[in-house]
């Protein structure tokens, strides 16, 4: 009963320790790993004592096995493969010739410097090749590196981590062989054979899972989520029952293929899958790091610290050079890539499967092993974690910040938002499949790229990791959703703004809700009836100070206020739109979820019939007389109506 209830605290304990380390960590913007490792440290057997991690037995590896295939699917899953092609050349060299280099070379470090036996260093050489998408992905996430850069070490991280697995099992057989030369003949065919069959179940499960998902009403809504977590235990099990170490690569595999087949289907599945991941990285390296004694690191000394060093220093570097040479990238990316490789949750638990069963097999060094490895995992996620920032910006690596407006269409509203925000200094591209519209906009002076909205390549050329707004404004609600979605989703475009012509009588729509989008202006309008009116130079453009009524006039015209208020039809019978929001010093495009504030100047478009009886009603919700208001820049004219569309 007392080993069953150490069993259960131990895990409590650590799962609640890598929550808090991780939501430490985003908040200080520190490498979450570093955490993880203190806090197993202090919590271990060499600690506090309150983790226990030999009080699980064998349910460590076991735990640390599944928590390796989810990890990985997850990964697998936020790979999009249309990236993946683009850079496949640098991707596949990585994954191969780099990860042969990094084997052979901390072999000969660790076997020079520690003086181990070939086995031992053989052993280390083949743990430390892989990097790990639980440290890259999180240390990229806001570093805003180009994509193609972004992209080649997130997927070098997802992808040689089932390559490396597979080395680091096939190579401790080899150690353990009576027959070193017969299992050195057989190494390369067992390699072959277990990524080959691990890459054709993962793509086969992954297809008909991805499929399952698209269809609708096959899996109960709300289901999906732990029938998918299901299947990738399935799938990783069965590979392994099968054939013992391929399961990581199938599951691997089977992420990018579900992402690929599935699309915008997939969106709460990364998300579960996302939560999922954090919960087991934090927890197993809460559990792993207790397992590890500090004895057998400060035992190492100099010697393992010059280690680290030279796989810094001289293997990473020259690995990432020889692996990009002939790729289409700058001497300063390849430089970026050669410094950042940090170790990380997949060495981890591998180091420790590795441990044990030497300790099985009665071979000497598991200790020292395990303490060098965990020793590599925390100086190289400290050395990333604190200088690959500034190395990025030393480099000029690192992209300008969101300042763009991305804007779907290219007349009417859309382009008179345009004209204002770049009057005021927003720097604006715009999206269209017209190109009498894409040429007239151009004319105007606007950065115009044509092509369909909803295809990456298109944004790509758009440049949207620029882009800190994305805004759907033509006279489809459907593809304005779709295309804030995939601004979104693809490009990190953190706001997303949504134009449409009715709002429903429930509020916000659920699509719009679930990619956290807010409506575009200050409520519902007929944008095509707007493009009429621009175009037969009925529109005004005015600017309008907000002036808080006080408190005994705001009774009186609460009635007024609430009629001037959007509701499920078209806003104020289609007589003016907000445009955009003048605070301090930025101007934005005008939202429903904006709530104005004394001194902020709002950008009205007029129709100019009822200019008199919209000043009229503006003045009730607050909104001073234009006559009365310090406009923006010396341009603007309350007079004058904007050029035709």
């Amino acid at each position: 009963m007392e080993d069953s209830y150490h069993t259960l605290l131990t895990i409590g304990i650590a799962m609640m320790a890598g929550v808090l380390c991780q939501s430490l960590a985003r908040h200080l913007r520190f490498p979450a790993i570093i955490l993880l490792l203190a806090a197993g440290a202090v919590l271990g057997p060499e600690g506090l004592h309150w983790v226990r991690p030999r009080s699980l037995g064998a349910g460590l590896f076991g735990l640390a096995e599944l928590g390796v295939a989810i990890i990985l699917f997850e990964g697998g899953l936020n790979l999009q493969a249309s990236r993946l092609r683009r850079q496949e050349r640098p991707i596949r060299f990585l994954v191969t010739v780099g990860a042969l280099i990094t084997m052979l070379g901390a072999m000969v470090a660790a076997g020079l410097i520690m003086n181990w036996s070939w086995r031992l260093s053989l052993l280390f050489g083949s743990l430390v090749i892989v990097t790990g998408p639980t440290v890259v992905t999180p240390l990229l996430r806001d570093m805003r590196l180009h994509p193609r850069l972004k992209t080649i070490l997130e997927a070098e991280g997802v992808l040689i981590d089932p390559i490396g697995a597979i080395m680091a099992s096939l190579t401790l057989q080899i150690v353990l062989a009576p027959s070193v030369a017969q299992s050195l003949g057989s190494l390369g065919l067992g390699i072959v054979f277990r990524l080959g069959f691990g890459a054709s179940a993962g793509l086969l499960g992954g297809l008909g899972l991805g499929g399952l998902l698209k269809l609708r009403n096959v899996i109960p809504h709300g289901l999906e989520n732990i029938f998918v977590l299901a299947s990738v235990i399935l799938l990783f099990t069965g590979c392994e029952a099968v054939v013992p170490n391929a399961g990581i690569m199938a599951v691997t595999i089977a992420g990018i293929a579900v992402g690929w087949v599935s699309g915008d289907s997939v969106r709460e599945l990364r998300e579960f899958k996302d939560q999922l991941t954090v919960l087991l990285v934090g927890v197993l390296f809460v559990l792993l790091a207790a397992d590890v004694s500090m004895k057998d690191i400060t035992a190492l000394g100099w010697r393992g610290a010059g280690v680290v060093a030279a796989l810094v220093f001289v293997v990473r570097p020259l690995g990432a050079w020889v692996s990009t040479e002939g790729a289409k990238l700058t001497a300063n990316e390849r430089h970026f890539i050669a410094w950042v490789a940090p170790r990380g949750i997949i060495a981890a638990a591998i180091t420790s499967l590795t441990a044990d069963a030497m300790a099985h097999q009665e071979m000497a060094g598991g200790s020292s092993l395990r303490g060098l490895v965990f020793l590599t995992i925390a100086s190289t996620v400290v050395l990333a974690g604190l200088t690959a920032r500034p190395v990025a910006s030393f480099l000029k690596l690192r992209l300008p910040g969101r300042n763009r407006v991305g804007i779907l269409h290219a007349d009417g509203l859309a382009l008179a938002l345009g004209e204002e925000l770049k009057r005021h200094g927003v720097p604006v591209v715009f999206i269209d499949t017209d190109p009498k519209r894409c040429r007239n906009a151009q004319e105007r002076g606007h950065n115009v790229v044509y092509g369909d909205a909803l295809e990456e390549r298109v944004l790509t050329r758009a440049q949207f990791e620029l882009v800190g707004t994305a805004i759907g404004l033509s006279g489809n609600d459907h593809l304005n959703g779709l295309f804030v979605s995939h601004a979104r989703e693809y490009f990190g475009v953190p706001k997303g703004l949504v134009a449409l012509q009715v709002l429903p009588d429930a509020g916000l729509p659920k699509h719009l809700k679930k990619i956290d989008a807010d409506i575009l202006f200050d409520g519902p309008h007929d944008t095509e009836r707007w493009e009429v009116r621009l175009r037969h130079d009925q529109i005004k453009i005015a600017y309008f100070i907000h002036q808080p009524l006080p408190a005994d006039e705001s009774d009186e015209k609460e009635a007024a206020n609430e009629v001037a208020k959007p509701s499920a039809g078209k806003s104020q019978q289609e007589r003016f739109v907000i445009l955009a929001i003048r605070r301090g010093e930025k101007v934005s495009p005008m939202s429903m979820g904006i709530k104005p504030k004394q001194n902020d100047i709002a950008v009205v478009a007029i129709y100019e019939p009822e200019v008199e009886g919209v000043i009229a009603e503006l003045q009730k919700q607050g909104w001073d007389h234009p006559a009365a208001c310090v406009l923006p820049t010396d341009e603007a004219s309350t007079s004058e109506p904007i050029a035709k569309a």
